[in-house]
């Protein structure tokens, strides 16, 4: 199965945007999709379709992230709920161990992604908050895969 491709909905009238061009960037992105696509409960889903700007702590410059899914769905108590979601494994979900000592290029990458991730993640929440949404990240756990 490949990493990257084009998802195919069974269901396109669900898909906020256009469904002949939704594209997965990984298996679990996939994975997800197929759920959104045939879950009842989701009456509409969309893939980076959503733009949330955030500030970088790398440059300090305001940039823009393209949350992985935008979801709209019915509560068992027949409430829509809206919500953001992103797609992650669970190790980038916590910042890295400090490392003692000279730093390697890896834990400096670690920590610049750390830091971009908890931005777009803050912009993100703070999105959902002002529209009462709801800003989640999934992880493999979530997914059920394991490696």
């Amino acid at each position: 199965m490949a990493y990257k491709g084009k998802f195919q909905p069974r269901n396109p009238q669900k898909y906020l945007g256009d469904p002949s061009n939704i594209v997965y960037r990984s298996r679990w992105e996939l994975k997800f999709m197929g759920w959104l696509d045939n879950h009842p409960g989701v009456l509409q889903w969309g893939s980076e379709e959503l733009i949330i700007p955030y500030r970088s702590p790398i440059d300090n410059r305001i940039h823009r992230y393209f949350p992985d899914f935008i979801i709209k769905k019915k509560t068992q108590d027949g409430k829509i709920d809206t919500v953001i979601v992103e797609i992650k494994p669970s190790a980038q979900t916590k910042p890295p161990t400090v490392q003692t000592g000279k730093p390697n290029k890896r834990y400096i990458n670690e920590v610049a992604t750390w830091g971009i991730n908890s931005s777009k993640w803050n912009a993100a929440t703070n999105y959902c908050k002002d529209r009462g949404w709801k800003f989640e990240i999934i992880t493999e756990h979530e997914l059920g895969i394991k490696f």
